[in-house]
């Protein structure tokens, strides 16, 4: 590992633990060249996983399109990043432990609201009026009547 600092690739691990309700480890390096510390983070690589689109496209997944769209819903909601990221951890270690190369964004959609729906309400409402189109208020009304029951 090199140095950020000083660019040496001499450097060593002083402390090494895993990051709570992830797969990874987070690593506390000093540099033997200039004596400052930094931390690194080292996450198993998985296979690349293929998300199939609506439009039967194929695009490789991307983390930050989940993140993203859990992040608008819950624009102006009382739910903390920390939630978020959790929420996006669980997410996509389900999808990853179905061990299948391609998955349906229908699919991926359906786990988020899942999670969505126990986290905050309105961000799941928000979150399942973009995902599932509504094109009136009729559509808006029933998944609303959905949640209430």
């Amino acid at each position: 590992m090199r140095c950020p600092f000083c660019n040496q690739d001499n450097t060593r691990v002083v402390d090494s633990r895993p990051v709570e309700e992830s797969n990874a480890i987070r690593r506390r390096r000093m540099c033997d060249g200039c004596g400052r510390r930094f931390t690194t983070y080292e996450k198993v690589e998985t296979i690349p996983l293929i998300v199939i689109k609506k439009d039967q496209n194929r695009e490789q997944y991307d983390r930050s399109k989940i993140t993203g769209g859990v992040l608008r819903a819950c624009h102006k909601r009382p739910v903390p990043v920390q939630k978020v990221n959790e929420l996006v951890d669980q997410v996509e270690m389900e999808i990853f432990n179905r061990e299948e190369k391609e998955i349906p964004s229908t699919v991926i959609g359906e786990l988020v609201m899942n999670r969505l729906k126990d986290l905050d309400p309105v961000a799941y409402v928000r979150f399942a009026s973009v995902y599932r189109e509504f094109k009136d208020v009729n559509t808006f009304m029933d998944e609303l009547k959905k949640f209430l029951q």
